[in-house]
């Protein structure tokens, strides 16, 4: 196959891959991860678990929606610049498509007693992913088997949960500690 057939190949997965991921994704954010996760480290193999976590981290430390942050460091992680657009294209089309559709129709359905109680179920369905996913990065970040991060973590959950503190100062906070616990061990 010829080096310019493989990035068409490449390309056309990638928004294959992210436009069907985003328009079967009820619930964004947190709710997309697992499945990214599947179809980029399992699947496709284009990414190891270690740096997907990394990626998805680093999608949440910016501003923006964490599915399309990391959609596009995924895109840019296995075809640059060209990769980044195209499955920040691919992200972004389904919602916009559905988003157009329901503001049309919304003004017929607002009220509606059946929609809200569809609208309550969905809820319950994406805390339980959202649940799904904390508990799978726990496992991967356990399996590190460095008591620091798992400090790290729980101090972060402590700060956020108990004491309210802003998610920016946990951030900056808990970086600043891994890259220091990186460098102590002998990391890049």
């Amino acid at each position: 196959m010829k080096e310019e057939d493989k990035k068409l190949a490449t390309y056309l997965t990638l928004i294959k891959s992210t436009f069907v991921l985003s328009a079967f994704t009820i619930g964004g954010g947190y709710v997309i991860v697992p499945l990214m996760q599947k179809k980029f480290v399992e699947e496709l193999g284009w990414i190891d678990s270690e740096e997907m976590l990394d990626l998805v981290a680093l999608g949440q430390s910016m501003p923006g929606a964490l599915a399309v942050n990391t959609s596009i460091l995924i895109g840019y992680r296995v075809a640059g610049v060209a990769g980044a657009l195209i499955t920040l294209l691919g992200t972004i089309t389904p919602p916009l498509i559905f988003i157009t559709i329901i503001s049309y129709f919304y003004m017929s359905f607002r009220d509606n007693p059946i929609i809200d109680a569809l609208m309550l179920g969905m809820q319950v369905g994406v805390v339980a992913v959202i649940l799904n996913v904390i508990f799978n990065m726990v496992k991967d970040l356990l399996k590190r088997k460095d008591p620091v991060v798992v400090i790290i973590l729980i101090g972060a959950f402590v700060a956020g949960f108990i004491f309210d503190v802003n998610v920016i100062v946990i951030i900056l906070v808990a970086g600043m500690l891994g890259f220091i616990n990186n460098r102590r061990k002998g990391g890049a």
